[in-house]
């Protein structure tokens, strides 16, 4: 995304905020007292966003949720400039946007993405073990009949099966050439299908491709009959989820709001995360299969 058509959304966000609002359109939203969510434009960061909310809701705190503001591009500059002021973000790619180097190991991812955004006036808290990145996956019968369990076990049959999944893979680091490098596997062909999961995961099911990408977060692995291969050479930087929230707004609302987030972060496994997005394919909006779980873990919305 270029800078014009950048600042271009960053104007937008501001206008949904005024439309929020009884008045015009705020240069800021960090002096009032609403806490503001966004998430980007794509199903699980919605889902995640209403699960901050519902939970900051739990605390008695007034909150709003900005949904599918954009991309990366987009949001992380939103936040910087105060139009925003809580965002639910991967920590390996927040690292790489910002020009770190990400890590396989959530713990150096995490204090990467801390030092990076600790001049931007923005902290990260406390990551979620749920993570969100790429894995290959093959049927269950395909994992017993040929004895896989991680991506090295598929170099000696690489070079007979057919991997399927986004249409980018080929040209993506973390995806073919990285499993081409780190692995060393040499597919037959490449078929490109979906972004999103269910189309690749239909593939992989029916036999039309052998191997195929997913998030690891992907409600397919929840649902359907389907073993990720465990990336056992650290290919995947380190994916955990983690809310990202402007200093200011931790000083406005205080210890109160970081400690929901930290208990709701806790409790936010891969696995929990791959079925409430299982949830959310069946056409459940993001905002109720969210509020089943938060009251279930014990987050109840005052206000129902």
């Amino acid at each position: 995304m270029g800078a014009t058509r950048a600042a271009t959304a960053i104007v937008v966000v501001a206008v949904g905020l005024a439309a929020c609002g009884p008045t015009e359109t705020p240069s800021t939203v960090t002096d009032d007292e609403t806490i503001t969510v966004a998430s980007y434009d794509f199903d699980e960061s919605e889902l995640i966003g209403d699960l901050y909310t519902g939970a900051l809701r739990s605390a008695g705190l007034e909150v709003r949720h900005i949904r599918r503001v954009g991309a990366r591009e987009v949001v992380l500059p939103a936040l910087e400039r105060g139009l925003i002021e809580v965002v639910p973000e991967y920590a390996g790619s927040a690292v790489a946007f910002l020009g770190g180097e990400p890590s396989s190991d959530p713990a150096s991812s995490h204090e990467t993405l801390r030092l990076l955004l600790g001049q931007r006036g923005i902290d990260a808290l406390r990551a979620a073990p749920a993570q969100s990145r790429n894995g290959l996956v093959v049927t269950s019968q395909t994992a017993v009949e040929l004895a896989l369990h991680t991506i090295s076990d598929l170099e000696p049959v690489a070079s007979q099966m057919t991997l399927g999944g986004p249409p980018d893979c080929p040209d993506r680091d973390l995806c073919l050439p990285g499993f081409t490098s780190t692995y060393g596997l040499q597919f037959a062909s490449f078929l490109p299908l979906d972004s999103g999961g269910p189309i690749t995961a239909e593939a992989v099911e029916r036999g039309t491709v052998d191997v195929g990408v997913l998030f690891t977060s992907d409600g397919s692995l929840s649902q359907h009959d389907l073993v990720l291969l465990r990336d056992d050479r650290r290919l995947q930087p380190a994916e955990n989820v983690t809310p990202l929230v402007r200093r200011d707004t931790m000083e406005r609302f205080g210890a109160e709001m970081v400690d929901v987030l930290g208990a709701l972060s806790s409790e936010l496994t891969t696995e929990e995360l791959r079925t409430l997005n299982a949830d959310v394919r069946t056409g459940t909006p993001p905002r109720v299969v969210a509020a089943g779980w938060l009251e279930h873990q014990g987050f109840a919305d005052p206000d129902g």
